[in-house]
């Protein structure tokens, strides 16, 4: 699984996560279909903070939306945004490539103009 495809199992997890509040392991282990020493370390940070982070992310984004709010999301844009966070938080990938990869996830998963809402945001952060 390249690093892509474990980022967007993240996500999907981050979105099954924010949505249910299910177990956090138990969840990861469905979606990548792996152990969790099998999974490429930095998405399971990336994962792992969010958990940790995402009421501090959730105020962050929301302060950097204009006309729009928080809890306004679905709930895929925020567990794109999320992801995003956390990445940038980590530091170990350039920002250009994380605001890259969560497009690509907001043109794939979310309604059509959706990925401009978050690449707007990422910028800002």
């Amino acid at each position: 699984m390249n690093r892509h495809e474990a980022r967007e199992n993240a996500m999907i997890v981050i979105y099954q996560y924010l949505l249910t509040n299910q177990n956090i392991d138990e969840l990861i282990e469905t979606q990548f279909e792996l152990e969790k020493d099998e999974i490429d370390s930095y998405i399971l940070d990336a994962i792992n903070t969010v958990i940790e982070k995402h009421t501090t992310y959730g105020k962050y984004i929301d302060n950097v939306l204009t006309d729009w709010s928080y809890d306004r999301l679905g709930f895929i844009e925020k567990a794109i945004l999320n992801l995003s966070c956390a990445e940038f938080d980590l530091k170990q990938v350039e920002a250009p490539v994380i605001i890259n990869e969560a497009v690509e996830l907001a043109k794939k998963y979310c309604e059509d103009d959706a990925f401009k809402l978050i690449n707007r945001v990422l910028d800002k952060i």
